[in-house]
């Protein structure tokens, strides 16, 4: 759930569906709810690391046709750091 869709019928669905709500309500909401800004923080550390994953079109996509080509291209730039 993400502050855009915020509404009454998707935090219920949420709710219903046994999930915790972690977005904070918009901030002209009459009556905000409580969420855990703990794990908003973890959450949005999340979306950031696959916004930049993106970013790297060829781990996203995987245009490698054998794992060991790809693994290799995961592991080199690990390694070259390491040394």
């Amino acid at each position: 759930m993400d502050k855009a869709y915020e509404g009454d019928e998707t935090r219920q669905l949420i709710v219903d569906l046994g999930m915790e709500t972690v977005v904070p309500a918009k901030s002209n909401r009459l009556r905000p709810w409580q969420y855990d800004k703990e794990l908003y923080k973890k959450r949005n550390e999340v979306e950031r690391l696959f916004r930049r994953l993106k970013g790297f079109r060829r781990i996203f996509s995987r245009f490698d046709k054998l794992d060991v080509v790809f693994m290799f291209f995961i592991l080199c730039p690990y390694r070259a750091g390491v040394e």
